[in-house]
């Protein structure tokens, strides 16, 4: 009530300043016009004086006389039309400006603001999505108020008919794995996600070690359809799984971010989809739905965001350069990150690059314990990209891990 209360006493107050504006605009225009009356009146006194002192012959006085008169009622004439014309305006433009003032301030804050929503630091913000997080509804919970969503999926009755038998069959031998597989399938096909991602889940107990990423973002994939695009707890620990194996999985990234968006942490949701766009490639199908919320995310985040080109990002090592790095010995892999970041170094001082590029060379040098290199690039970093808040952002974090930040 106070905010109201303090938003509509500054509302009235600058109307008010406006309106004594427009009353002034007015005051002014019509006291020109009587005080030019007044002039031609004291002149025409000063002609019957010099008239009296003899100064000035009864010819020309009859001369001067009229053509004062004349200008006399010229500006009379003109004084009252003013007045006629001006009389009621500032009122009204007191009024309309009250309108615009008042319901568009309001239109703008119901727009931009959020009403009824108390004012909170930073901090507060933060920990606040966090309890969110911990506390949001569970994947059964979100299902169950799907249940009775009518299926946008349309197939032919034989193929419905095909994946009938197909249940019957699983279900007498439960531990067939090429049978689960081709369930989840085609109970995804089908758009019963539902049932796809339960059968997902024997598959990923059936594969055991052997399951690979694609099994896991799979599982993660049809768990948030059929919660409706909804990131539950059980999809995140799948999502925070598929991460640990393969830290930049597009797929586990996007939800990944979808579900900081969905728990208050639309600035954390805007960085991984930020850099997302920036690795690319352009044909990844997450993507196009990046670009479909990045502007509102950025909006969100409170940052003045361009739109990448897409794809010119640095790709960190690949699922096979790790499996490789893992058969090397320590001298192996030590060499291997070497090379990296001697390549990464090299081309960042000759051709530039991206913010995510110097935190990731920030990171590397810091592994190697070269902490005055590092150091080094974090400031030249922090130079270059002074006019750019996320990317400051981004190397503050990059050197506060290998403790080179300020």
């Amino acid at each position: 009530m106070l905010f109201w209360t303090i938003t509509a006493a500054l509302t009235m107050a600058i109307v008010a300043l406006f309106a004594l504006a427009a009353l002034r605009g007015r005051t002014t225009s019509l006291d020109a016009s009587a005080f030019d009356v007044q002039v031609y009146r004291d002149q025409l006194a000063e002609v019957e004086r010099d008239l009296a002192r003899g100064v000035l012959p009864e010819s020309d006085a009859v001369r001067v006389r009229t053509e004062i008169s004349r200008r006399i009622l010229v500006a009379a004439t003109a004084h009252q039309s003013q007045t006629a014309q001006t009389g009621g305006a500032p009122v009204v433009i007191s009024v309309v400006m009250a309108l615009v003032l008042t319901g568009g301030a309001y239109g703008l804050y119901t727009q931009l603001g959020a009403p009824g929503y108390g004012n909170l630091a930073l901090k507060d913000r933060i920990e606040q999505a966090a309890n969110f997080r911990d506390e949001r509804p569970s994947q059964q919970t979100a299902e169950d108020s799907l249940a009775n969503a009518p299926s946008l999926t349309e197939a032919s009755p034989d193929y419905v008919a095909l994946v009938e038998q197909l249940r019957a069959t699983v279900a007498r031998r439960p531990d067939d794995l090429k049978g689960n597989v081709l369930l989840a399938r085609s109970e995804a096909n089908l758009g019963n996600f539902a049932q796809a991602h339960r059968a997902q889940a024997k598959v990923l107990r059936l594969k055991g070690q052997d399951a690979t990423i694609a099994d896991l973002t799979d599982y993660a994939d049809m768990m948030i359809l059929a919660a409706g695009g909804y990131v539950s707890p059980e999809a995140e620990a799948v999502l925070q799984a598929a991460l640990t194996n393969d830290p930049q999985n597009g797929t586990a990234r996007y939800y990944w971010g979808l579900m900081n968006a969905q728990t208050g942490r639309p600035d954390v949701a805007f960085r991984v989809w930020d850099q997302q766009l920036r690795l690319g490639p352009e044909d990844e199908p997450w993507i196009n739905p990046i670009l479909a919320q990045i502007e509102d995310m950025a909006a969100r985040a409170g940052v003045n965001y361009q739109i990448p080109e897409i794809g010119t990002g640095l790709r960190g090592p690949s699922s096979s350069d790790l499996e490789a790095a893992g058969e090397m010995t320590g001298a192996e892999r030590l060499e291997m990150i070497e090379g990296m970041v001697s390549g990464l170094s090299e081309r960042l001082s000759s051709d530039g690059g991206t913010p995510e590029e110097w935190a990731q060379l920030i990171g590397a040098l810091g592994v190697l314990g070269r902490t005055g290199q590092a150091r080094a690039i974090y400031e030249n970093g922090i130079e270059v990209f002074k006019d750019n808040p996320t990317a400051l952002d981004l190397l503050n974090r990059a050197g506060e891990r290998v403790n080179v930040a300020e």
